[in-house]
């Protein structure tokens, strides 16, 4: 396909030159203080995209946000697609690569699946930096008197590995002292979420500073600032800051920016990306990851308090193959009805935010048209709209009826509003998101998380609000806990405070910062043609 130049996609929304640097002739890093050109109109208007429970494979938010823009732009509307930048953790996982689909794609794919910028390597490298200088802290003399059993700082890798859980560092003469640590998957790295809700290059500056590393003989706290590291690693994310530019397979634009897992942390877009986004647009669409339990939940509770714009209108996406999901191994018409169960939690909770959704049905060439049939009904008694979209197969003609729908959910007025109280305490905040959004009965502590409250060295007071850390593929804690379940509690199993984002992480179940690569790993289908170029990176 024929890609426009990507000064053109700069001009069409108004970028200055100057406020922009080529990455090559289809990607850009733009200024996130950059100002339209096109003076005299108001702020964009924020759509989240968000779905329903996913299975494995997803269920089409991306290709529906890229397809929603194009559809847009078809009707005239002036709007631009916000996502995240995909983690080679999916991509050479289970999951795949996050640049949408069929002919709604952001292009060039390969390049926003395998590193784009650079941005989750420069991540990766500021935090790494920081756990290097806590050893090397060690080593020199400890002159902080940093007790090496309370240092929470793990390493960080943008792949997948379950060996690098639980490992030992020191060992060997002189490189000591040897103690316990782990990795994390860089999506969940602490700097990658103060990268994304960093409102600019000082403000990034000062949250590395607050990144806790453990505490001192004392029991003080002991920060990256005292081992002088804000500065280093801040110069490491100086371009990771700048949102990048792409565009569809259609030529709509689109801003790559960040990339925090839903499940693990907040799972959307960067503030300087959203801001920017809204000075350049009327409409400004926004994936969000996993469902409205997890990345619509912390969208309208972490990420839109933090910049002071909540999403006007919400569309939750759904499909056939999503839906049977719920119910595996079931076949026909009634093999819907726990998938059915599960959209209509989803819907209550953005009705809980203050926004009555649209839903976007994913289509597939071989769905059943009596299943279609019967999805509708369900919406239509539930009092909420539907539409079909076929984004994958027709691109933005595919997504027009979903395009209409969206402005016309627009017109409404609404506006999204948070859910929890930042007088409430931790438990009382995953109480009440419990409750509302997972349709289950409260929350249980371990012994441990309690202790961990009880312990101001264990849990120093971080202002916020609270970012669960869950599984996905349930409204439970549960991953086998499907459709939606009733008369359970979730089990916190530890707080872990993220001092530079400003939020408090709940650790539910078994949740896991590092994920293992599957059976058989999408890494073993990819490889490279004749030329080198990627093949199999979808």
């Amino acid at each position: 396909m024929a890609l426009k130049p990507i000064r053109e996609v700069a001009e069409s929304l108004g970028i200055p030159e100057g406020s922009w640097i080529p990455y090559g002739r289809s990607i850009a890093k733009v200024d996130p203080a950059a100002e339209s050109r096109q003076s005299g109109r108001s702020n964009g208007r924020i759509v989240l995209v968000t779905g329903m429970t996913p299975g494995h494979e997803g269920v089409g938010k991306t290709v529906t946000t890229l397809g929603l823009v194009e559809g847009l732009t078809r009707r005239g509307v002036r709007a631009i697609a916000l996502l995240r930048q995909p983690s080679l953790g999916p991509v050479f996982g289970i999951k795949g690569g996050g640049a949408g689909g069929g002919r709604a794609t952001v292009e060039p794919q390969a390049e926003v699946n395998l590193g784009l910028t650079g941005d989750i390597d420069a991540v990766t490298n500021a935090h790494n930096l920081l756990a290097a200088l806590i050893d090397n802290h060690l080593h020199h003399g400890n002159p902080l008197g940093i007790d090496p059993a309370t240092i929470a700082w793990p390493r960080a890798l943008d792949v997948e590995d379950r060996a690098l859980r639980d490992i030992e560092v020191g060992a060997g003469p002189g490189n000591g002292p040897v103690r316990r640590s782990s990795f994390v998957v860089t999506a969940a790295s602490e700097i990658m979420a103060t990268l994304g809700l960093a409102r600019d290059a000082a403000d990034l500056k000062s949250r590395l500073e607050r990144i806790r590393v453990g505490l001192d003989h004392t029991g003080r706290v002991v920060r990256a600032g005292d081992l002088s590291a804000g500065g280093s690693m801040a110069a490491i994310l100086r371009r990771a800051r700048w949102p990048n530019l792409l565009q569809t397979s259609e030529g709509s634009p689109v801003l790559v920016h960040g990339g925090p897992f839903g499940n693990l942390s907040y799972g959307t877009t960067t503030l300087a990306s959203i801001e920017l986004a809204r000075r350049l647009a009327d409409v400004v669409v926004v994936e969000a990851g996993f469902g409205s339990d997890l990345g619509g939940e912390k969208f309208v509770d972490i990420v839109a308090p933090q910049s002071g714009a909540f999403p006007s209108a919400a569309v939750l996406v759904s499909s056939l193959p999503a839906l049977h999901g719920h119910a595996p191994g079931a076949v026909g018409a009634g093999s819907l009805d726990a998938g059915l169960e599960n959209l209509d939690q989803h819907i209550r909770n953005l009705r809980s935010f203050g926004l009555d959704p649209v839903i976007a049905l994913n289509r597939f060439a071989n769905d059943d048209p009596r299943e279609i049939a019967m999805v509708r009904s369900f919406c239509t008694g539930a009092s909420v709209a539907i539409e079909e979209g076929t984004g994958f197969l027709n691109g933005g003609a595919g997504m027009e009826g979903i395009a209409e729908a969206t402005v016309t959910a627009l017109s409404r007025g609404q506006t999204a509003r948070p859910i929890v109280r930042g007088t409430q305490s931790l438990p009382e905040q995953v109480d009440t998101i419990v409750r509302t959004c997972y349709a289950g009965d409260g929350v249980d502590l371990s012994p441990e998380a309690e202790h961990e409250l009880e312990d101001p060295s264990a849990l120093e007071t971080v202002h916020g609000p609270v970012c669960v850390a869950k599984t996905p593929l349930s409204l439970t804690d549960d991953p086998h806990r499907l459709g939606r379940p009733r008369g359970y509690r979730v089990h916190v199993r530890r707080w872990v405070p993220a001092s530079g984002a400003g939020y408090t992480v709940a650790l539910l179940g078994e949740i896991q910062t590092m994920p293992g690569l599957p059976t058989e790993p999408r890494a073993t289908r990819i490889t490279v043609d004749e030329h080198g170029e990627p093949v199999g990176v979808t």
